[in-house]
């Protein structure tokens, strides 16, 4: 690194580090989508207290103890580390890619106590770059890792009219479908059942307790217990979708549907609750992601109700080989 340049840690009580991290955070989205959407919160999720319970963080100061690069990992799931990467935009490229070469090597290491605590063989390091962001996606590569998905961020307008598209976002019926919001930790604990059958087969699925689950949702800055709706199929749950605030706009995190009730109008009924739920609460759109590379089709449901492509982001992964953890077989 430049002579009087120093790695260390950020301080989520000093107002400086927090303001310094959402300007990178920010600066990183502009230049790979075009616009930022980041904000203070986003930037706490990752470095506060409550957010370092299943996370850890790296900055790069300069001679000046500005921040000039962030790394943050998160253990999302058992095999599973979510890796933030951010470098300061201003920076000439000979140390800017020095301080990527620091926030990767620290990812690395971050990744074999992961897996080392989980007792796993191999650690997986999950991290993206938007679609337009060369840059990123350039040192990605030359450190290790590969680019193994493509991903749409859809958006939806929302007009006030269709809060009517249900009787009523808190509870419908119709044709042996019952959506509505969950209520106590019998319908939480439904929701992950769900949720962690119906994305089994999906791309990257890790297995995640309920206590993780609960734990990472609850963290989202656009959180709400109001935005959780369960549905039941002849009385058995069978789907579910959880919802955030995001601004004005309403987020969909998370909608799946359970094999055997597939063919119902289970996931479409969902979608249509979240609509009509946004439209009462004077809201301007829906977002959501959908793997572009997904066999599924599920892009054809959310184009047939309205969405359409706002930017494109991928996710790159680096396995990473946990010191002292012999694979095991016969």
């Amino acid at each position: 690194m430049p002579d009087g340049w120093t790695v260390g840690t950020p301080d989520p009580d000093d107002l400086d580090d927090v303001r310094r991290l959402t300007e990178l955070l920010r600066a990183h989205e502009r230049e790979g989508r075009g616009w930022a959407g980041a904000g203070k919160q986003d930037v706490l999720v990752e470095v506060s207290d409550h957010g370092l319970r299943t996370r850890e963080n790296v900055v790069v100061r300069d001679d000046a103890g500005t921040i000039r690069a962030w790394g943050s990992v998160h253990d999302r799931a058992s095999g599973r580390m979510l890796f933030v990467h951010v470098v300061d935009r201003t920076l000439d490229e000979t140390p800017a890619r020095c301080c990527s070469d620091v926030l990767v090597a620290w990812a690395v290491g971050q990744a074999r106590e992961v897996g080392s605590a989980r007792g796993l063989t191999t650690q997986q390091i999950d991290t993206g770059a938007y679609a337009d962001d060369e840059r990123q996606q350039r040192w990605l590569a030359a450190s290790g890792f590969r680019r193994v998905r493509t991903w749409w961020q859809m958006t939806r307008p929302v007009t006030p009219d269709e809060r009517t598209l249900v009787d009523d976002p808190a509870r419908w019926e119709r044709d042996g479908v019952v959506v509505r919001l969950v209520d106590g930790e019998d319908d939480l604990r439904a929701v992950h059942d769900v949720l962690e059958t119906a994305f089994t087969d999906h791309f990257n699925s890790k297995p995640e307790t309920f206590d993780e689950f609960l734990f990472r949702l609850r963290e989202d800055p656009g959180h709400r217990w109001d935005h959780w709706w369960i549905a039941t199929v002849d009385g058995e749950p069978a789907g579910a979708l959880v919802g955030t605030e995001s601004g004005s706009s309403s987020y969909v995190a998370y909608v799946g549907v359970v094999e055997r009730a597939r063919g119902r109008g289970v996931a479409k009924g969902l979608l249509r609750t979240v609509i009509a739920d946004a439209a009462a609460r004077g809201r301007d759109a829906v977002g959501l992601e959908v793997d572009a590379d997904s066999p599924t089709g599920a892009d054809r449901l959310y184009r047939s109700m309205g969405w359409e492509t706002s930017y494109v982001t991928q996710s790159w992964h680096r396995d990473v080989p946990v010191p002292g953890r012999a694979p095991t077989g016969p």
